[in-house]
């Protein structure tokens, strides 16, 4: 399992802000989305956009392995624009 955390668009998108998810151990990156975006269908239209981090290091959606660890946290983070 693993802890998910949800911050701005990401967060409304998926209507919570953290949440304990089921995944394989092992796992790529893509897949990892594509299990979150399974939980929370809305947050597709931010694929794109998205910076993905697992336990506080930014990961590539694709087809790099990851090696979760029980507990570990995995953060979507929208594009965020400034001005």
């Amino acid at each position: 399992q693993v802890s998910v955390l949800y911050f701005a668009r990401s967060a409304e998108l998926a209507g919570l802000r953290s949440e304990t998810l089921w995944v394989p151990r092992h796992i790529t990156s893509l897949q990892l989305w594509e299990e979150i975006v399974k939980a929370h269908p809305r947050l597709a239209v931010i694929r794109d956009q998205v910076v993905f981090a697992v336990r506080q290091e930014y990961v590539l959606l694709g087809d790099q392995l990851l090696v979760l660890q029980p507990g570990d946290e995995v953060a979507i983070i929208p594009p965020i624009s400034g001005g």
